[in-house]
């Protein structure tokens, strides 16, 4: 078959028929800019909502509830789950506090303390602590004390031994200073060592490497934490994490109400975006047999003439297919232009965060939209080009 002959002869019929050409393509335009729009909308409204929540770690974390009763070794051996990001024990948090004061003011400020280590979600760029004279100060906490990165702290710590009241001072560090999106109450992360060393102070136990008097230290791997820091490794881990301290009996807290109505608004987007896209989808198919039918009787000579010459069935099939490509191809790129527009102009009226986007397509969608348009043309011509085949030659004798 002489294709090269096909697509000239079928351009330059498209040409001829310059006006009814472009009705065609800005009919198919009014269809395809909208669906972009919705589809755009629906990606990056639901991919936005969605990517907050996996960098957000307060999403992603599993808080324990009650007095639980965990070893080392049980929340060693969580931490190896493929659904964990982050987990970490933590001492009674009426022992986890800490009075912090400048040698310039002598105010004491009460803070909690929290355990960190590498990995914590919520230092993801700030510097890890390497010992307990290095400490990380939430904002509200520095603000209140006046200090700054770099500077020393008094850390004080009391306990009643035999119904006196005790205290040992240890002399930290400011490594940094926390912005309140990170946490925003007063409190300080330090290594787990430094709670455990005052937990055991607070219970009348000796810190030898602190020089902290006491009685004798419990024995090493015998400690048993009444919690944990937990974070999820991703959304879907939320869920597992539960089931599993369900299973164990373990209460816990999670956010997985606020992941399941992101959820849910995705699942309905779709539903929504789909019908609408079916409606018009149907629509343009339609439209695009219509518009083949009657080009087929408008050039009911021609494609008899065409047979005459030696055109076969599907060649006068694939040119009026080729017809509908032309309006599909050229209908889809002023399509794109537009949605570039409306892309740029939507972002722009609702201003997000950095790297965030209410209107959103990726390059795949792009050539799914173009796959979907050319299959769509190609069907919808070829259902409608039937009437071609019936076409006799002897039909373009009365022309010669």
């Amino acid at each position: 078959m002489r294709i090269g002959l096909l697509l000239s002869l079928a351009w330059a019929d498209y040409r001829t028929e310059a006006r009814l050409s472009i009705c065609a393509v800005l009919a198919l335009t009014a269809v395809i800019t909208p669906l972009l729009v919705l589809f755009g909308l629906k990606f990056g409204l639901v991919s936005t909502l969605t990517e907050r929540l996996e960098n957000d770690p307060a999403v992603r974390e599993v808080i324990t509830l009650g007095g639980g009763r965990f070893s080392a070794k049980e929340i060693a051996q969580l931490a190896l789950r493929d659904d964990v990001a982050f987990a970490l024990p933590r001492t009674r948090q009426i022992a986890a506090t800490a009075d912090l004061s400048t040698a310039a003011s002598g105010q004491a400020l009460t803070v909690e303390m929290i355990p960190t280590a590498s990995g914590d979600p919520l230092l993801a760029s700030a510097p890890l602590p390497a010992g307990d004279e290095q400490i990380l100060l939430t904002q509200s906490a520095a603000e209140k004390l006046g200090v700054k990165a770099g500077d020393r702290l008094g850390a004080r710590f009391g306990r009643r031994q035999d119904g006196q009241a005790e205290s040992r001072q240890l002399s930290v560090t400011v490594l940094a200073v926390l912005p309140l999106a990170t946490f925003n109450r007063d409190a300080l992360f330090a290594p787990l060592s430094l709670l455990e060393a005052a937990e055991d102070y607070r219970d009348g136990r000796a810190v030898p490497r602190l020089d902290w008097p006491g009685r004798e230290p419990a024995e090493p791997g015998s400690r048993v934490y009444p919690g944990l820091r937990l974070y999820a490794a991703n959304l879907d881990g939320v869920e597992s994490l539960r089931q599993h301290f369900n299973a164990s009996g373990q209460e816990v807290s999670t956010q997985a109400q606020t992941i399941a109505q992101v959820r849910s608004l995705s699942h309905n987007l779709n539903l929504v975006f789909w019908i609408i896209s079916g409606l018009a989808v149907a629509g343009a198919f339609a439209a695009i047999v219509a518009s083949t039918l009657a080009a087929v009787e408008r050039k009911r000579r021609a494609l008899a003439v065409l047979r005459l010459l030696g055109f076969p069935t599907a060649a006068l099939v694939a040119f009026l297919v080729l017809l509908a490509l032309y309006s599909g191809v050229f209908s889809l790129g002023l399509a794109w232009l537009l949605y570039g527009l409306a892309q740029v102009g939507l972002n722009a009226l609702f201003e997000s965060a950095a790297g965030e986007f209410v209107c959103r397509l990726l390059p795949v969608h792009y050539l799914i939209a173009l796959l979907a348009t050319l299959a769509c043309s190609i069907l919808a011509a070829a259902l409608g080009g039937w009437r071609a085949a019936q076409i006799e030659a002897s039909e373009g004798l009365r022309d010669v």
